[in-house]
């Protein structure tokens, strides 16, 4: 067999992914769609290309995660995000996942129930004194760092019959006020040390190394915010591990009928301290 006539040969997936996305394309200009298209069209669009339901809903929701994360600024690269988010397909009926998701999310990460809409619940920190004593004991070895964002919204889409998409989305807005605040102490600290310097007549240079150390100390807290939201992005992931694995029904987190030894101790410190 000649060079110009190629013999069978296996397709390699980076190949694979473009014949097919090529073919998908092909096959949907045949139809006659608009700018845009209702999540409905888009799933009878699928079924005509042979792609089922269920992945083209994942995909949806893969997508509205994307979009929610917004476009990053100058200010956003350098310290993070204001948004984290998280999704994975699990195992599971939307009813069964929503519930224990809600009961991981109380007793588990010690949040409480914000709001509920009809098709998602949004948590904050919980304020009583037995999470926070829980939380700054670091009871069962955690960190509880979903407890630090100022929302956390948790969204279960069936896909199909076994399987369901589960989302979870952080609002962290709340943490860069606080790394930038302390940055523009640190700062603002070193400058007023070099006015001083300098109104005592201290050679310029060494006058100048106060306000060196508070820039650098400044832009390494405000920096220093990227690592707290690692550990939040991981949270976050955690909680779909556990979903996916279905270990949350073997947490029982403070739903036993003994208390623990914080419940214990602060039951001792409001009788002390009386009604």
């Amino acid at each position: 067999m000649t060079d110009l006539v190629p013999s069978e040969q296996a397709i390699d997936r980076q190949t694979l992914e473009r014949v097919i996305r090529r073919a998908a394309e092909l096959q949907a200009s045949e139809r006659e769609i608009g700018d845009s298209l209702t999540e409905k069209q888009l799933l009878e669009l699928g079924r005509d290309v042979g792609i089922p339901g269920r992945y083209l809903q994942q995909a949806l929701q893969e997508e509205q995660l994307r979009v929610d994360a917004g476009t990053s600024s100058p200010l956003s690269r350098f310290m993070g995000p204001d948004r984290l988010s998280a999704g994975r397909t699990v195992p599971g009926e939307h009813g069964e996942l929503e519930g224990k998701l809600a009961r991981w999310m109380t007793d588990g990460e010690l949040l409480a129930v914000k709001r509920r809409y009809p098709d998602r619940v949004s948590w904050e920190a919980r304020r009583d004194l037995v999470a926070s004593l829980k939380r700054e004991l670091g009871i069962g070895g955690r960190k509880y760092a979903l407890a630090r964002a100022k929302e956390i919204v948790g969204h279960v889409r069936q896909l199909e019959t076994g399987w369901s998409f589960v989302s979870l989305r952080a609002d962290v807005t709340n943490t860069r006020t606080g790394h930038l605040v302390g940055a523009s102490v640190f700062v603002l600290g070193g400058i007023a040390l070099t006015g001083i310097a300098g109104l005592l007549g201290i050679f310029l240079p060494v006058a100048l190394i106060p306000s060196a150390i508070g820039v650098i100390g400044g832009l390494g807290i405000a920096r220093s915010r990227r690592s707290r939201l690692e550990r939040t992005q991981v949270a976050l992931e955690q909680v779909l591990d556990r979903m996916e694995h279905g270990e949350l029904d073997t947490r029982r987190i403070g739903t036993g009928s003994k208390p623990s030894t914080v419940e214990r101790i602060v039951t001792e410190i409001r009788k002390t301290l009386g009604p």
